[in-house]
């Protein structure tokens, strides 16, 4: 009696630690998505915006995507939050503050853009470029702490 309650016991653990690793997984996966979409959708306003073709309601679109985007990036962002464990969702957080200062930035740009019916190229390209470039530490080191996580770094 006293060894199979021990062994339910531990597979119950075992199946508890397979359930979260697989929760924890899948939050990470969503969330890695998600950060390439909206990233995505960013270079696609700065690209539109860039581009002597493109019109204001180009430009309108492609907002629209970006908070689309946004959206589903910040839903991936609270799945993560809770999945765990700190040092991931930590990380996590500041992906997400490095991903919001990116979209910000195309946002406003857009905003004015569409505005003024001026691009403003030279006012915001260079800052979105500048925040494009310092989100990548971010992502890295949220990658690595889910690695950790689910014990795949070796």
């Amino acid at each position: 009696m006293v060894g199979q309650s021990r062994q339910r016991r531990e597979q119950q653990r075992a199946d508890h630690q397979r359930w979260r690793d697989e929760m924890r997984r899948d939050a990470y996966t969503s969330y890695l998505a998600a950060t390439r979409e909206l990233n995505a959708a960013c270079w696609k306003v700065a690209d539109q915006l860039s581009s002597q073709a493109s019109t204001p309601a180009d430009w309108q679109t492609a907002l629209a995507e970006t908070h689309d985007a946004w959206a589903r990036f910040s839903t991936g962002s609270s799945a993560v939050a809770v999945a765990g464990p700190g040092s991931a969702a930590n990380t996590a957080a500041d992906l997400h503050r490095a991903m919001r200062r990116c979209e910000m930035i195309v946002v406003d740009w857009a905003r004015a853009a569409i505005r003024d019916g001026v691009a403003h190229v030279d006012d915001y390209r260079p800052r979105f470029a500048s925040a494009a470039d310092a989100k990548q530490a971010p992502l890295a080191a949220f990658q690595q702490a889910a690695r950790e996580a689910l014990g795949t770094e070796h």
